[in-house]
């Protein structure tokens, strides 16, 4: 079959989950803090990780083509029914627009006009992090994004019926793939920027947009490999073989161990400089949340290197199916470990500057998250071992979110109501793709390469 068909069974079950993901993200509400800082930082989390997955979608497409790769044309579908997702991934992000400009949250240090006022840091980086930048360069970005993915899809399905061997809408698509690919490099790296590495607004890395970016890759290998054995279960896309799924196996392998290169990189030139500014980051991560930290690895490195070097576990449905899972679901939580923490520090810095609720443990939590070492980093510790852990968690109450010894579902660590949201956004996902898919013949026609494609072999 090369016309899918999006029955209204499916569709039932992914509205269903939409309603499952809407009704967690209403209950974690419930009991939050009064600037609803769980529940915004998953609304957060989980626009920022579809969305990217739309957009590597398309910058795959736009990469294989400008290096005249053929290899991909019987999948090339999905990846443009994926770069659907950015229209409603923009009305998503404008949401959190509005409510980052009208004050609704407090997911931004850099967002809180008092905090600036007294912050030279903060002062220092408000020519970039601020409410127009915010607002404007998501609204201009994703737009042009979506503007080149509905360019790319149309001039595709145009080839389909109008195609000849002249490969006029190939040539187009050539051009408008290589205006594209500077174009996704920066942008993608100031927007990643502003939408989740200013939630830790005094720290920054240079290496951070490439390991972002890895990451929303290897999810988008993931979710392809789950979905086109769902399809072929389903009595399609006959015509991708073992050798597509192994090319894909190769891609979740190899990036798995790209993005840890990456991760290790950050991690070990930060180290060794040693500036206080730039190691507050990972010293937050591996001494307030560990399990974030270290799952981090063992999710997204360990258990897909073990399982897939191996070239054989690249040929078999059932593993790839379960390490396309495992990365997904990891890669999802390594979106969390990037937020989370500097979500809750910045909720309750605020906190305690709006209500004067300075306390000796939160002044320890503050020396430390801000990179004020030295004395006042021995300062802090003393002061949390006076305090004790009990005091601190008494002290925090709701709003401690995971610092020190505080404990929070939701913020130090994934409970159920966020993989309920997550789960919700996965269904209104797939439901766009699936919908955009279903407006098109699975095999593209008339393409120099579609031949090259259907006898690929690795």
């Amino acid at each position: 079959m090369n016309q899918f068909t999006f029955e209204a069974k499916h569709k039932t079950v992914l509205f269903g989950f939409m309603g499952l993901g809407l009704l967690c993200l209403v209950l974690s509400a419930l009991g939050d803090d009064d600037f609803l800082t769980r529940t915004w930082s998953n609304y957060l989390h989980n626009s920022v990780f579809f969305l990217g997955i739309g957009f590597v979608s398309i910058f795959v497409l736009t990469a294989f083509t400008t290096a005249y790769a053929g290899w991909h044309l019987v999948l090339q579908r999905v990846w443009e029914a994926f770069s659907s997702f950015l229209v409603p991934g923009l009305v998503l992000m404008l949401i959190l627009v509005a409510a980052v400009v009208l004050d609704w949250n407090h997911l931004y240090h850099w967002a809180d006009e008092a905090s600036v006022a007294v912050d030279p840091i903060l002062q220092g980086k408000a020519p970039f992090l601020n409410n127009i930048w915010y607002g404007l360069g998501t609204i201009l970005v994703v737009g042009t994004w979506a503007y080149f993915a509905h360019r790319y899809r149309t001039l595709s399905r145009q080839e389909d019926e109008m195609g000849t061997e002249e490969y006029e809408q190939y040539k187009k698509i050539k051009k408008l793939s290589a205006i594209f690919l500077p174009i996704a490099g920066f942008t993608s790296a100031a927007m990643i920027w502003q939408w989740v590495m200013s939630v830790d607004a005094h720290w920054y890395s240079t290496l951070y947009a490439w390991y972002s970016t890895a990451s929303w890759f290897v999810a988008t290998m993931a979710l392809t490999i789950m979905l086109l054995i769902w399809l072929k279960s389903r009595g399609y896309y006959e015509n991708v073989s073992m050798e597509h799924f192994h090319d894909l196996g190769k891609y979740l392998f190899a990036f798995s161990v790209f993005w840890t290169y990456l991760w290790f990189s950050q991690y070990m030139l930060i180290w060794y400089a040693n500036n206080g500014e730039e190691t507050v980051y990972f010293q937050t991560r591996l001494t307030q949340y560990p399990a974030l930290y270290w799952g981090n690895l063992l999710l997204n490195f360990l258990l897909p290197f073990l399982i897939l070097m191996r070239n054989d576990t690249k040929r078999k449905f059932g593993t790839l199916f379960f390490v396309s899972l495992i990365v997904f679901l990891g890669h999802w939580f390594d979106y969390f470990q990037m937020i989370k923490p500097g979500v809750a520090h910045t909720a309750h810095e605020i906190h305690a500057m709006h209500t004067g609720g300075h306390d000796d443990h939160h002044d320890a939590a503050t020396m430390d998250a801000h990179g004020d070492h030295g004395d006042h980093a021995e300062e802090a510790h003393h002061g949390e071992e006076a305090h004790g852990d009990d005091h601190g968690a008494a002290a925090h109450g709701d709003e401690g979110h995971g610092h020190g010894s505080s404990f929070q579902m939701g913020m130090t660590f994934p409970g159920l109501l966020e993989l309920g949201t997550m789960l919700g956004f996965l269904a209104l996902f797939l439901y766009v793709a699936l919908s955009a898919l279903a407006k098109a013949k699975l095999m593209p026609e008339n393409h120099p390469f579609v031949h090259e494609s259907e006898h690929h072999h690795t």
